[in-house]
Order: structure tokens, then C-alpha cells, then sequence
């Protein structure tokens, strides 16, 4: 049985898929809530308020939840510049959520010499674009609340992230973008710290190796994979940096944190087996390929 005393874990595709609850997400966070194991989701997607987060889980199916047990990235960039820049503003190009937690963080909205472009995810116009390449062009710092370069909508279908977005700035101003949210180590210390729990004591459930596994992994915590978002268990040897373990999805972690099932972590298979492992992924299909290759979900 794994051994945690905290738990952070994504959304997309480890809690749901396409507004569907994956199996067993329901029961696997009425346990957390009934045991008083202290949790928290964590996502890079800052276009939604945590607010806006509760009601989405509710009308999937999951209850006993508040605005405490969610973290995003919009919080986390909001948090980290008015730590390391007090009184400095902003100039937005993204959606509500970010905009309100700058605000909460007491960081001003600013159109004339902001000291930073913050970009988060959401479709901008290409007057929004324009706005904050001139900005940047005057002095403006250039801070991405992550950086996916791209994000699910459904099925096959996605669309630019935060990190395209400031690529295209980056690409446009020579200004590098600074990237916040996962797996930027600042994102899990303050998401761990909320849950009041030593790093070692602490384990991130995801579905993303490049972000939910890699920033776990770097700053000591408990990295638990599941198989039901955008990694297969063949892609897992790809990486250098490797998870704890890794489950079929959270109903097999479910029984694990009951300590019902054993040990059901697919980490220990063979080799040969896992290259035979097949998983439904949230970014690829199973059925055919893909004319030109997915870029890679992060740098």
C-alpha cells in the first residue's frame, strides 16, 4: 500500500475525460473526504476560478468539495509575482480566471507600462496578441502560467496553450518567457505547503509525464502515474526521470489507499509486457496515425 499522507492530483484525464467522469473518480474522492486525507487538484488550466471548478465536479457527479481543494496555475503565477515583485501590474492575455486571481493578489490590471505581459490559456485575438507584443517591445516582462503547448477539447480535437501563446511572443519580441504553473518546482511547494504536509509525505497523481511526474519527481515528492489521460505505459521509458508507480487509473489507486487490492502499481511488469500495454490516451488516437507528429506537449 502506498504510503501518503497527502495527496495532489490533476484533473483532465485522471478525474474525468471530456465532461465524463473516468471509473471510480466519485468513490476515490468520497474516500479522501471520509478519511480526512488531505487533498488538493492541481492544473495548469487558468482559465477557470476554483469557484467555477466546484461547480463543474458537482454536476460530474462529485461532491463535499469547496474552492480550498483547488490550485491553478492562474493562482499559482498570481501568488509567485506578488511574492517576488510587491506593486508590480499586469497585462493580461487570458481568460477570467486569471484575471481574477491577479487581482485577489492585489496586482493591477494595466494597459499603459505594465511590468509584466502574464499569458494563460484561452483563444486571444489578435489585437490582444499585438497589445502585448507592444508592451513587451516598452519593457514588459514576459510570464506564462504554463507551458502546454497545446490542450485537449475533445477527442482528436485541441487547441493552442499558454506555452504556444508565449512562444508566439517570445518568437515576435526575442523576450523569454518566464513559465510558472507545473512542473515549475514553485507550483508544488506552495500546493504542498497548503496541505500542511512535509514534501516527502506528499503524492502527485497525474496523467503527464512532462508535467504532473516530472515536477513531483524533482522536488522529492511521491509520483503516482495513471494510464487513463496522455501517457501509455510503453512512452514511460522515454523519460529519465521515472513515477513511483503507476496505476491503470484511480480505481486502482482507490483499492491501493484502502489497502484492498495489494499492491496494483504496473511499474514492476516486464518489459515485453508493457510494450504490449495498451491505454486509452487523452491527446493521441488508437485507431490509425497521425499525418504529422504531435509536437511535444511541453519543452
Amino acid at each position: 500500500m502506498l504510503q501518503t499522507k497527502g495527496l495532489l492530483i490533476d484533473m483532465d484525464g485522471v478525474i474525468y475525460r471530456e465532461n465524463h467522469l473516468l471509473p471510480k473518480a466519485a468513490e476515490f474522492i468520497q474516500h479522501l473526504v471520509e478519511s480526512s486525507t488531505p487533498f488538493m487538484f492541481v492544473t495548469n488550466n487558468s482559465a477557470p476560478t476554483p469557484e467555477d471548478l466546484v461547480v463543474k465536479l458537482n454536476h460530474l457527479g462529485i461532491k463535499g468539495i469547496a474552492a480550498r481543494h483547488f490550485y491553478t496555475a492562474a493562482m499559482n503565477t498570481a501568488e509567485f509575482l506578488a511574492q517576488t515583485h510587491p506593486c508590480c501590474t499586469a497585462f493580461v492575455v487570458g481568460d477570467a480566471g486569471l484575471t481574477l486571481a491577479l487581482q485577489k493578489a492585489g496586482i493591477a490590471n494595466d494597459s499603459i507600462r505594465p511590468t509584466y505581459v502574464v499569458v494563460g490559456e484561452g483563444m486571444q485575438s489578435n489585437e490582444k496578441l499585438s497589445k502585448a507584443h507592444e508592451l513587451i517591445e516598452k519593457g514588459a516582462r514576459l510570464v506564462a502560467t504554463n507551458p502546454d503547448n497545446w490542450c485537449p477539447v475533445k477527442g482528436e480535437v485541441t487547441r493552442p496553450g499558454a506555452g504556444a501563446l508565449a512562444a508566439y511572443l517570445e518568437a515576435s519580441t526575442g523576450q523569454r518567457p518566464y513559465y510558472l504553473g507545473k512542473p515549475n518546482p514553485y507550483m508544488f511547494q506552495r500546493a504542498r505547503r497548503l496541505l500542511q504536509r512535509r514534501t516527502e509525505e506528499v503524492m502527485m497523481v497525474g496523467d503527464t509525464m512532462e508535467t504532473d511526474i516530472r515536477g513531483a519527481i524533482e522536488v522529492g515528492m511521491q509520483a503516482c502515474l495513471v494510464l487513463t489521460g496522455s501517457t501509455r505505459l510503453e512512452d514511460i521509458r522515454d523519460y529519465v526521470y521515472q513515477p513511483t508507480c503507476v496505476m491503470e487509473g484511480v480505481a486502482e489507486l482507490l483499492e491501493d489507499l484502502r489497502g484492498t487490492g495489494g499492491s496494483r502499481s504496473l511499474i514492476k511488469r516486464p518489459a515485453t509486457e508493457m510494450a504490449h500495454h495498451k491505454a486509452g490516451p487523452k491527446h493521441q488516437s488508437d485507431h490509425g496515425h497521425r499525418l504529422r507528429p504531435r509536437p511535444a506537449m511541453t519543452r
